[in-house]
């Protein structure tokens, strides 16, 4: 599903930017718990931190599911132990979701591809893969080894 902002990727490199230096793990609390003022600045806020969280810990993947009752899990994958993240509610999931396939131009039902992230004077390379089954979505960013 393509979204009105042609500039998302734009977006969530400032908001990677922007919060370089704070705590992700208190700032992706905060989202969870809060009530979205703006669905899709709420969306890539929490999508950059989750990333930026990821890229801190020096995290193999993050893993995004939600299933089809609507349960959510966030995990970071580091060193082979899973770290649980606080869970965005539905719409937050749903919105990421929509504006990761938007910025990679992935069909409805999934694809992966990488996604380079230029962070003050470093590149960054994730793998993201998007898969939506009829009992499960998911959204799993791969960290450079």
């Amino acid at each position: 599903m393509q979204l009105a902002d042609p500039n998302l990727h734009q977006r969530l490199l400032e908001m990677c930017d922007c919060y370089l230096e704070t705590d992700f793990a208190k700032q992706l609390n905060a989202i969870s718990h809060g009530h979205a003022k703006d669905l899709d600045e709420d969306a890539v806020k929490y999508l950059a931190l989750a990333i930026m969280y990821g890229v801190s810990e020096q995290a193999d993947e993050l893993k995004m599911k939600k299933k089809k009752d609507g349960k959510i899990k966030v995990l970071l994958q580091i060193d082979g132990e899973k770290k649980a993240l606080p869970i965005p509610p539905v719409p937050l999931f749903d919105r990421m979701l929509q504006m990761m396939e938007a910025i990679l131009h992935l069909e409805k039902d999934g694809g992966e591809l990488p996604l380079a992230l230029g962070l003050r004077t470093s590149q960054l390379e994730l793998q993201v893969k998007v898969k939506e089954k009829e009992d499960e979505t998911s959204l799993k960013i791969s960290y450079p080894v």
